[in-house]
Parts: structure tokens; C-alpha cells; sequence
């Protein structure tokens, strides 16, 4: 594998059996991503989109097909390799935010780290560290997440992705429970996290935010069906 690629995806495919009924979610898929780059992938639901950055984010594995990340074929790895392995190089944006509301913010962004065994000063800063980079406050910390905007719970769940210096941030659609301005401050921060060396993969229904990526990748019925170069003029940071 390319030193210079942080994902590959080799003919993957994805079959779902419930009885005698057989779902093909993704059908022969093939995409790689560079190192620093930051890109969308677009389709319509149902499409396969979140299927496959499952796979991308070793959260499932392939029926068929291999998947590289940072050249390690993943599927040569075992069940306890392949956690430990994901929780250093990939961090994980949910459209619901997935933090835990009995736990503070800096309990929620320290997350990623228990399983490393640090002291949990060197977890504080960080916590505190990736809470900055995420365009937060540190006046967040003592808080619950429920106690916070949407806007600002999705910037404590990128600091909890980011908290590990996780090679890959994978986004399933990250705006999608936010207004527009909310929404905005999400797209600079990783916009602002992108332009700090950090590979970005998002899944996104919303051209807008997808013309802020670098590349946009079309998935249909589990297939990828063509890539456009974004247009950075209808950005939604810039509307």
C-alpha cells in the first residue's frame, strides 16, 4: 500500500441474510484517501453510504473486499487487535452525537483515552487540548452534555474523536441535527482540524456541506458511481 494513503478499499462487499431474504448493501466498492485530505461521501438514502464507513471504520467487516488503513490489511487482524487498532488511529462524529449524559464534558471527551492507561492529568490536558482544537470552551468541562446546544455538543463529540491524535475522523452526517448556523461553526472545525494535517471522511446529504471537502465520492445502491471536484464558491460557509 501507497505510504501516502490513510484508507484504501479493495472490491468490498456487504450482504445483509435474514432468513431466505439477502440485502446487498454495498456491491464491489473501490476509493482510496490521501493522508490530509478531507472528503465527502454523498448518496441518497439507503444508498450504502453509512454501511461503508462502517467498514472504513472497522466497526463491520466485509463480506468481500479488503481495507487498508494507514497499509495494515485490517482483515488479517484479530477481533482484540482490531479494537485496539481502531481506537488509536480512527476517531468516530455521530449525526446524534452519541455522548453520555450521566458524564461531564471532560468525562465524555476522556473517553477514547481509559483503554490507553493514562494518568488521568495527562488525560485532562488532552481532553482539554482537543476540546480547544474543536472550537470549544473549557467553561464546557464541569457540564453535562444535555446542558449544552446542539452546535456545542457536536464540537464536544469532535473532541472526544480527535482526543487520541487518531490518524482518521470518520463524520456521519455531523450537521445533520443542526440549524445553519450551527452547522457552520461544525463545517470551520473541521475545515480548521483539516488544514492541522487531520484526514477527514463525512458522509453528508447536504451538497453544501459537501462543497467545503476537498473530494466528493457518489454512492448509489451500494455502488460508487462517479466522483465531482467540490465547487468552494457554494460552500456553506460561505452562503
Amino acid at each position: 500500500m501507497s505510504s501516502t494513503k490513510a484508507i484504501v478499499v479493495e472490491e468490498v462487499y456487504k450482504v445483509y441474510r435474514s432468513g431466505t431474504n439477502v440485502t446487498w448493501a454495498l456491491r464491489g466498492v473501490s476509493l482510496s484517501v490521501d493522508r490530509g485530505s478531507f472528503v465527502s461521501i454523498m448518496g441518497p438514502s439507503g444508498s450504502g453510504k453509512t454501511t461503508l464507513l462502517n467498514i472504513m471504520g472497522l466497526l463491520d467487516r466485509p463480506t468481500r473486499g479488503r481495507v487498508y488503513i494507514d497499509g495494515v490489511d485490517t482483515l488479517r487482524l484479530s477481533d482484540r487487535e482490531l479494537a485496539e487498532f481502531r481506537n488509536r488511529k480512527i476517531g468516530f462524529v455521530f449525526q446524534t452525537f452519541n455522548l453520555v449524559n450521566r458524564l461531564t464534558v471532560l468525562e465524555n471527551i476522556e473517553l477514547p483515552l481509559i483503554a490507553r492507561g493514562l494518568a488521568r492529568e495527562e488525560r485532562r490536558k488532552l481532553a482539554v487540548d482537543a476540546l480547544l482544537k474543536a472550537g470549544g470552551d473549557v467553561s464546557w468541562l464541569s457540564k453535562r452534555p444535555n446542558q449544552l446546544s446542539g452546535g456545542q455538543q457536536q464540537r464536544v463529540a469532535i473532541a472526544r474523536a480527535i482526543v487520541g491524535s487518531p490518524t482518521i475522523v470518520l463524520a456521519d452526517e455531523p450537521t445533520g441535527n443542526l440549524d445553519t448556523a450551527s452547522a457552520r461553526v461544525v463545517i470551520k472545525t473541521f475545515i480548521e482540524l483539516n488544514k492541522l494535517g487531520q484526514t477527514i471522511v463525512m458522509i453528508t446529504h447536504n451538497p453544501e456541506v459537501a462543497n467545503c471537502s476537498h473530494m466528493i465520492y457518489l454512492i448509489r445502491d451500494g455502488r460508487l458511481v462517479g466522483t465531482m471536484d467540490p465547487s468552494p464558491e457554494k460552500c456553506l460557509i460561505n452562503q
